[in-house]
């Protein structure tokens, strides 16, 4: 391991680059809503009984007062997030009356890692628990941040343990043979789409598009002359590399290989004519608005009918559905080989240096908010994704999903998701992308220009790093 100076000397330039750039994901991200006061909010749905940790249940402080947590936690998608996990906190310490949690709505994703960098460099006290995005994991290593939990996974029964959680998400957890963290809000972007639109147009609400040619022809159909309403719209600010990732791996392809952090796959064919498809959406077929589109109003674009269909985090579900007026239709983006998504969202990591007391009592708090009782619940208020495969045998959700079958169709459909971007100096390497993207979307450049300096820039980037 690193150790702290040389670490964050060679992550500050990754510092700066998380300041300027919207960091989602996505789980997706968005703008994070401003801070408010933490309000009382009903426990949730299901209690999730007590899970076995070394030394948790008896965590205190020296002086036999209760550990006090900080968890920091980012907000992505709308809804009422911050009741919800007020709603947990309160579960959770009535269960553990020796430890007290103290929730930080620390803005968006890039917010909170900025947060905790600058904490850390500037010598001060970390949280003890944070939601990161799951590709922060090489920053977080490179700069000694974290701790591994591969003791702890032991005691909580090791590979029976970890093999209850959504394959697709715990792939994110690992890195030179230890688990550093656990999947909590976790997503991949999917379809939405409006069932009396398609109606209207004379289209199968119940058959959604499977290519990207049936996706131009779908919206083509949607889409009407004077602007009124579009087929598609797409975000291209905040996180552009996500989205257009969907579109890589509909491709057969991606731009990454999963656990090779220091090489990407920018220019690769597939790559080029995925950046080529998703541009000609706005350029040449003219079925998306032109410019840039901005994350934040595709939800609201949605539900007022300005567009057919959106690509957006499958975390929006519960407000987007809250929300629409009309039937609302769910399934995966695609590419010309057909479905395909990243992942993203956020996973629960335990911060480095902290006292041993907090360290149990903090795995026990991770332990409790990625139980399946609690990620149903989740899943149920919020739309992500149950990141434990027996949260979908709880009667919480098996009755949701009966009233709701939008519900399970990210959970059905990560057999076709990928890992999503992560690599050492990853907010730089994200951001290389996601500029060459957008020069596209706006017809500024073309792609395998803006893809091939991509790729030189990303390369030069890495080639300090070992894998």
């Amino acid at each position: 391991m690193r150790t702290n100076s040389r670490a964050w000397a060679r992550t500050s330039l990754t510092v700066l680059a998380i300041v300027g750039v919207i960091a989602m994901i996505v789980a997706c991200g968005g703008a994070a809503p401003t801070a408010a006061p933490p309000t009382s909010a009903p426990a949730a749905t299901s209690a999730p009984a007590a899970t076995s940790a070394p030394a948790a249940t008896t965590a205190s402080g020296g002086s036999g007062n209760p550990v006090e947590l900080t968890f920091f936690y980012p907000v992505a998608v709308p809804g009422p997030i911050t009741q919800i996990i007020d709603g947990y906190i309160k579960q959770f310490e009535e269960q553990n009356p020796n430890i007290k949690v103290k929730p930080v709505l620390s803005g968006g994703y890039g917010d909170t890692m900025t947060k905790i960098q600058t904490t850390i460099k500037g010598g001060g006290t970390p949280p003890d628990v944070a939601v990161l995005l799951s590709t922060d994991l090489y920053s977080l290593t490179d700069a000694d941040a974290i701790q591994p939990l591969d003791e702890y996974v032991k005691a909580a029964g090791g590979d029976s343990y970890t093999s209850d959680f959504q394959d697709a998400f715990l792939a994110n957890s690992n890195s030179q043979g230890h688990i550093w963290s656990l999947p909590f809000q976790r997503s991949t972007p999917v379809l939405y789409y409006n069932k009396d639109l398609y109606k209207a147009a004379g289209l199968d609400p119940e058959k959604p598009p499977t290519t990207y040619q049936e996706l131009v022809d779908y919206a083509k159909k949607l889409t009407k002359p004077d602007g009124s309403q579009w087929g598609i719209e797409i975000s291209s600010d905040g996180i552009p590399y996500w989205l257009f990732q969907s579109f890589v791996i509909g491709n057969g392809g991606n731009v990454v290989t999963p656990g090779v952090a220091n090489k990407v796959n920018f220019n690769g064919p597939d790559v080029v004519s995925a950046l080529e498809d998703q541009a000609a959406l706005a350029l040449t077929e003219k079925v998306e608005p032109p410019g840039i589109l901005a994350w934040a109003n595709m939800p609201t674009d949605f539900v007022n009918g300005k567009t057919a269909m959106i690509y957006h985090s499958s975390g929006s579900l519960a407000n987007i559905l809250k929300q629409a007026k009309f039937p609302v239709g769910v399934s995966f983006p695609v590419g010309e080989k057909g479905y395909g998504a990243p992942t993203g969202g956020g996973n629960l990591y335990m911060l480095k240096n902290i006292p041993a007391d907090h360290q149990d009592a903090a795995w026990k708090f991770i332990q409790f908010m990625t139980s399946p009782e609690i990620q149903a619940d989740w899943s149920k208020n919020t739309g992500y994704i149950a990141s434990r495969k027996s949260a979908y045998d709880t009667q919480l959700m098996k009755d949701y999903i009966a009233q709701t079958p939008q519900a399970a169709i990210g959970r059905d459909f990560l057999k076709y998701a990928k890992a999503e971007l992560s690599t050492h100096n990853n907010a730089q390497v994200q951001k290389i992308l996601g500029d060459a993207v957008q020069s596209v979307l706006t017809g500024k450049a073309d792609a395998k220009t803006a893809l091939d300096n991509a790729q030189k820039q990303a390369d030069e980037l890495l080639a300090q790093f070992p894998n």
